[in-house]
């Protein structure tokens, strides 16, 4: 029999509000038993229905609710879902390059499935999840047609739910590198090998806000596939991109072939190193730009982050000229905007430096968030003016 799952006294309120996860701890019985990945029932401690969700014993998230009537978890349910989530893209006027299903957000919980023109990636991190890639696939080739199919689920994450890190292809043909648009640059993606699913989607229209920014000289640190380093190289006179990754400049130097930039350089090295070097040769830029991967993936790690990101802006903001533009980012979710905003303001002050705000933005509109899940909200972008 399907499992049965009763919380405890007053546990129902987040998840009632529209949260999806259920941890184990806030559990007061299990009846009845079934297959691990099953879809298990809610209820409330006095045994209100609340809803249905794929069950891991593995995992502290027990249940990851996603249907909250009387819906099976079946081909018909995954259809639908899947096609309202691009039909809400589409109707932003995304075509060719966009995140189509982003978990949570679009009540399909660690689902995520990103599309590269002909090519769609998907993420699978829940054992749920996992093991309904089939029945997925299918909906996906049914509704799209793609020329192939994925999967980057080698994620550390996953080992939370006792899956082991993954990368295959799961239907068709997936050539090494995908050619998109982005605001009219066109992108070489590396599907196979790049960050994530291959690309940093989140910060499209950010990194087309950016350019009016990017007169002069810039430098682009943590600069990854050149997502910032091309948008920057439509107006700058010269562009640096900085990366550890000797792949990841790879990938910079042919997506500026590939748009006939001749003002790009690459600078391999620690970013860290690297700031701490031009501060001391008094080199100087125009705009500095930071996107780091995130610095804290769970809370323990907050007060290190706090001190990595605040080390790396004030390193970054003594070396902008005066009257220039600092953009800095983080993409994790515990280092939240308040918390982000007062690194910034500790920086300023240990910098010497007179700061402004100038603009604030967040992750892009085909990574919508949940206002009752604030894992969902993760994304920071600030763009300060060096006085």
């Amino acid at each position: 029999m399907p499992y049965e799952i009763y919380l405890k006294k007053n546990e129902e309120k987040r998840i009632i509000a529209g949260h999806s996860w259920v941890y184990a701890n806030e559990v007061s019985r299990i009846e009845n038993k079934d297959k691990n990945g099953s879809l298990a029932t809610v209820f409330s401690y006095d045994g209100r229905y609340i809803g249905k969700g794929y069950i891991n014993h593995a995992s502290k998230i027990l249940v990851r609710i996603f249907i909250r009537n009387n819906e099976n978890d079946d081909e018909a349910l995954y259809l639908d879902r899947i096609k309202a989530a691009n039909d809400y893209r589409l109707k932003l006027g995304y075509t060719d390059c966009y995140r189509m299903v982003f978990a949570e957000a679009d009540n399909l919980p660690a689902l995520i499935i990103d599309r590269y023109g002909d090519v769609l990636v998907m993420q699978c991190l829940s054992l749920g999840i996992d093991q309904r890639k089939e029945i997925i696939c299918k909906c996906l080739v049914k509704l799209f047609s793609p020329k192939g199919i994925y999967e980057r689920s080698d994620v550390a994450v996953r080992k939370k739910e006792g899956l082991p890190e993954i990368k295959q292809v799961l239907y068709g043909e997936v050539p090494d590198y995908c050619e998109v648009s982005e605001n009219t640059i066109k992108m070489l993606v590396d599907v196979k090998n790049g960050q994530k699913t291959g690309y940093f989607l989140d910060q499209k229209e950010n990194r087309l806000a950016a350019r009016k920014y990017c007169r002069g000289e810039v430098l682009d640190c943590f600069c990854n596939s050149g997502g910032f380093s091309l948008n920057a190289a439509t107006v700058a006179d010269k562009v640096t991109a900085c990366d550890i990754s000797e792949l990841a400049l790879k990938n910079v130097n042919d997506n500026a072939k590939l748009n006939s930039f001749k003002n790009i350089t690459t600078l391999c090295g620690d970013v860290f190193e690297v700031l701490r070097n031009f501060r001391k040769e008094k080199r100087l830029f125009d705009t500095v730009i930071l996107d780091p991967p995130a610095f804290c993936k769970t809370a323990d790690e907050v007060k290190d982050a706090y001190r990595g990101y605040k080390d790396i802006n004030i390193s970054a903001m003594k070396i902008v000229k005066s009257g220039g533009f600092l953009i800095t980012c983080s993409c994790s979710h515990h280092m939240t905007t308040a918390l982000f905003e007062k690194m910034l303001i500790d920086a300023a002050r240990e910098s010497g430096r007179t700061v402004r705000s100038v603009e604030i933005k967040t992750q892009a509109p085909d990574h919508p968030s949940l206002l009752c899940a604030e894992e969902t909200q993760y994304l920071k972008f600030f763009v300060l003016q060096i006085i």
